[in-house]
């Protein structure tokens, strides 16, 4: 594959004139089995590049361990990307926002007190260079410079919302900047930013773009004032939204979308189309949004795409290619049909296992003088149990503060409330009987901050915890439940209503694989498990009620479903759907 490169106004292509015609495809997001057919459809579009962005989270878990394989195996996603004709646009952060859990920072920066993220910090520095040291021998093959399909890199993301408040901005884009061309990228680099930002986030020698989702022509107007220079892009143009737990599912008509579309392809301007495909934020991997008020992130990331959550094509796939076909050429082929679906009604979820009778199968606990946050434990997603014991019987309010995200209240066993970081609740009225009793407060990380100033989130109980004004100190235990492996457990039948949170599993048959729809009506809160794969949370206030099950999870014969319920259902069963159900919709 040819080069990229810039010529005054243009993007040139093998000495051609080139224009980038891109979708997000966020290949964590999506099952790998499927990668091929979102590509292919991507073809379909018209597009000629898929964009994805790289999260440094899930690459390094640890400080000292990388993950390359499965829904992380980049260049298998590469090479089906080469293989189906289309090329990459690579934007690996290492700051990546996308409503992803940290915004893709691994938590482990965090149990550094002191960090500064985002920032010449030495200390984040040196963790990015160890990041790019272990990821950019597996992307330099894959440049458009080697004959791969990358056309170009992304330096940071959106940089100049942060910066305003950020004294060595300067330093910290140069250095990444540095940093990458050092290690071999010599592809043309990019930055991207919404059009108030582009002064704070641009860097010398790479080429400024855009994000907006409206006002094509006034935007791509502020970018050509900033930068006199060198191709339009809009990096990001926002077709859809995403979804936040308690509001409504975000829709835009495929008519307003396409229009924009169109005044862009008009003005002569490439443009990647965000999102193109949304896909799923599977297990624990939602960020969320704190400006004042902490939001989590549903677990679809349907995002109101071209293709769903499915990979099935929406009413925005047919008009944006109409508009695509006006300005460039597109691929003489039907429209893609749906996929196959599951319908299955019924399923019994008939043996139990209660979480509080399997702590020693899921976590250990570890001793200490006060509540120890995830990133302290190694931690980085799922839950902590915290316990200790109140002496004194009678009322007492507890109270406490640094709840990050929600906590379930427990005396002896029996739940007495919850806390929400969301409602801004601190404070529990309790009643300890004679004798006392054990306390057990479960905190849930619903996802660490995405976006702004507030992505330094740690989580778990993050600050001191006290009763009617006294701290409680010493005799605490904290016990990192991240649920990333659930085959030591043992169930039992379910014959009568437990009380506290619960593993639920119950079995179906099933043809073969088939996409389908984890129906959990009736059911509280909690996550969701089929074949042992996280489909993610499931939450009864919405506005998301089924979860998407990948064709590719289920299996000829014997199926398995475990559903942890933080609280009650009265139904005990679930049903598997041939159809979404991501809520009421709002415009």
């Amino acid at each position: 594959m040819p080069a990229l490169r810039i010529d005054g106004d243009d993007f040139r292509l093998d000495d051609e004139p080139f224009r980038i015609i891109s979708g997000g495809l966020h290949y964590f997001r999506v099952h790998p089995d499927q990668w091929r057919d979102r590509l292919r459809k991507a073809r379909l579009l018209g597009l000629n590049t898929v964009d994805t962005y790289i999260p440094w989270n899930l690459h390094q878990p640890r400080p000292d361990r990388f993950r390359w394989d499965g829904m992380l195996d980049l260049t298998a996603f590469l090479d089906l990307a080469r293989e189906e004709g289309l090329y990459v646009l690579l934007r690996p952060g290492p700051y990546i926002c996308a409503e992803w859990e940290g915004g893709g920072l691994p938590s482990w920066l965090l149990a550094d007190p002191g960090i500064r993220l985002r920032s010449a910090d030495p200390a984040f520095l040196a963790a990015v260079d160890g990041y790019f040291d272990a990821l950019l021998p597996h992307v330099l093959p894959y440049l458009g410079s080697r004959g791969g399909p990358v056309l170009a890199v992304q330096v940071e993301n959106e940089f100049g919302a942060y910066g305003a408040e950020a004294e060595d901005g300067t330093a910290y884009l140069g250095h990444l900047t540095t940093a990458l061309r050092e290690r071999g990228v010599d592809v043309p680099l990019f930055t991207c930013d919404q059009p108030a930002d582009l002064a704070r986030g641009s860097v010398p020698g790479a080429l400024s773009t855009v994000n907006f989702g409206s006002g094509a022509d006034r935007n791509l107007a502020v970018l050509r004032a900033h930068q006199p220079e060198g191709p339009l892009m809009c990096t990001e143009f926002w077709n859809g939204w995403f979804d936040r737990w308690g509001g409504a599912h975000v829709v835009r008509p495929a008519a307003d979308a396409a229009a924009e579309l169109d005044a862009m392809l008009s003005a002569g301007a490439s443009v990647n189309l965000y999102m193109f495909h949304g896909g799923t934020n599977f297990g624990f991997t939602n960020g969320a949004n704190d400006k004042h008020t902490y939001r989590p992130t549903v677990t679809s990331y349907d995002y109101d795409s071209p293709l769903d959550e499915a990979g099935d094509p929406t009413a925005k796939f047919a008009a944006f290619r109409e508009v695509i076909a006006r300005h460039a050429p597109v691929p003489e082929a039907p429209l893609p049909e749906p996929s196959k679906k599951l319908n299955l009604l019924g399923i019994e979820l008939d043996e139990r296992a209660p979480l509080f009778t399997a702590l020693d199968l899921l976590g250990a606990a570890v001793p200490g003088d006060r509540p120890l946050t995830m990133e302290e434990l190694g931690q980085d997603f799922g839950f902590v149990l915290y316990e200790t014991r109140l002496g004194t019987p009678g009322p007492v309010l507890l109270h406490a503060p640094g709840v990050h995200d929600r906590a379930q209240i427990f005396l002896d066993g029996q739940p007495v409330g919850v806390l929400e970081r969301e409602s801004h609740e601190q404070t529990l009225a309790l009643t300890v009987p004679p004798g006392g009793a054990a306390l057990a407060v479960l905190v849930e990380n619903q996802g660490r901050v995405n976006y702004g100033r507030a992505i330094h989130d740690r989580k778990g109980l993050t600050g001191p915890v006290s009763v009617n004004g006294a701290p409680l100190r010493g005799g605490w235990t904290s016990r990192p439940l991240p649920l990333d492996d659930l085959g030591a457990l043992r169930y039992e039948s379910a014959t009568a209503p437990g009380v506290g949170p619960a593993f639920h599993r119950g079995t179906f048959e099933a043809a073969g694989p088939a996409d389908t729809y984890l129906d959990l009506a009736g059911w509280t809160k909690g996550c969701a498990w089929v074949n042992g794969f996280h489909l993610g949370r499931y939450w009864s206030r919405g506005p998301q009620q089924r979860l998407y099950v990948p064709g590719p999870v289920l299996r000829a014969g014997g199926n398995e479903i475990v559903v942890l319920e933080l609280h009650a259902t009265a139904r005990g069963s679930v049903d598997l759907r041939d159809a979404p159900d991501l809520g009421p919709t709002e415009e």
